[in-house]
């Protein structure tokens, strides 16, 4: 799989985080939480990183990723009841936007659940 170390180690990171707060916080507790198990394991984060999106190549809407992990995965957190089809379609956006080909989408809901968005260059060449 691509960049599944990084991944693993994100997932590590994001049930290690999840086991100590549990359920109940605002997204950016566990935001917060996860940029420093990221950080403590190593990982190059940032925290808000902002995402143009070209249209014709004019930008016409700017994102903020919630953590961008070795500048090769996006993360994005979610603290619902469960994942749906819009966070999905938003991360997969947000790899359209930057060209980046690898996003996990993670849910500190009631149960912890994630979801990995595979956007090759090679797909993304054909759209």
């Amino acid at each position: 799989m691509l960049h599944s170390g990084v991944t693993d180690g994100i997932i590590k990171s994001f049930y290690k985080v999840y086991n100590c707060l549990g359920y109940g916080f605002l997204e950016k507790v566990y935001e917060n939480a996860l940029l420093f198990e990221l950080e403590n394991a190593g990982f190059q984060v940032l925290q808000q990183h902002p995402i143009q999106v070209l249209y014709e190549g004019q930008t016409v809407g700017e994102y903020f990723a919630d953590i961008l992990v070795n500048d090769l995965i996006i993360l994005e957190l979610k603290a619902s009841e469960q994942l749906r089809q819009e966070h999905v379609a938003q991360l997969t956006n947000y790899l359209k936007a930057t060209q980046k080909e690898v996003g996990l989408l993670l849910n500190f809901g009631p149960k912890p659940e994630f979801k990995r968005i595979v956007f090759t260059k090679s797909f993304q060449k054909s759209v």
